[in-house]
């Protein structure tokens, strides 16, 4: 298997985001954001899909939460875009269901190509420390846009904190499954013969 690897930047006048991923990782993260729990929602998304992340972002905090989680999830998608490649001998689909005590995250992924974002649920509270929780919907859609991913995103719950990580955990596993090479494909999962 090839490395799959990437390091993108993305500068604006917003935003400077430096991302680094490997998809085959252990799992280690160094995230500096500048939001705490934001922080916290992506070193659980790189121990959850055992990707090695390093996230540095230094946006407009000063403004809001938006250009800088919407920076990085375009930049992160990015990287899994030149990380995957052409995609080839990977599962493609994956679906998972996490729970986080009272709340439940329902995830269904296709590592496709072609872009698509669909959310169902609401989000209980309205923050959750400095993160905008409607920010985390955001996330997945900037990430399944810039990634290639069909990305349909479900969840029920009491709790904002809850609901937001169980999507991120639920996320992180489903692409985990998706991205996985099948030892029995030699070409690409599609009568396409492309992703």
């Amino acid at each position: 298997m090839s490395d799959r690897t990437a390091a993108v930047t993305r500068e604006t006048a917003e935003t400077t985001i430096e991302v680094t991923l490997d998809v085959d990782g252990d799992g280690d993260a160094t995230v500096e954001t500048g939001i705490g729990f934001f922080d916290h929602m992506l070193d659980s998304f790189a121990r959850h899909g055992l990707f090695d992340l390093t996230v540095r972002a230094d946006g407009d905090l000063h403004i809001d939460d938006h250009h800088t989680v919407e920076d990085v999830a375009i930049t992160l998608g990015e990287a899994f875009d030149e990380a995957l490649g052409d995609r080839r001998a990977i599962h493609r689909f994956a679906d998972r269901k996490v729970p986080l005590d009272e709340a439940v995250a329902d995830i269904v992924i296709d590592v496709s190509g072609r872009p698509l974002f669909e959310f169902d649920g609401e989000f209980s509270q309205e923050r959750v420390g400095e993160l905008t929780s409607q920010m985390a919907k955001h996330f997945f859609r900037s990430l399944a846009m810039n990634a290639g991913l069909t990305l349909h995103a479900g969840v029920v719950g009491e709790n904002a904190h809850h609901e937001i990580e169980a999507l991120f955990k639920a996320t992180a596993r489903a692409l985990d499954d998706a991205t996985q090479i099948d030892e029995r494909r030699s070409d690409v999962a599609s009568t396409k013969e492309s992703l």
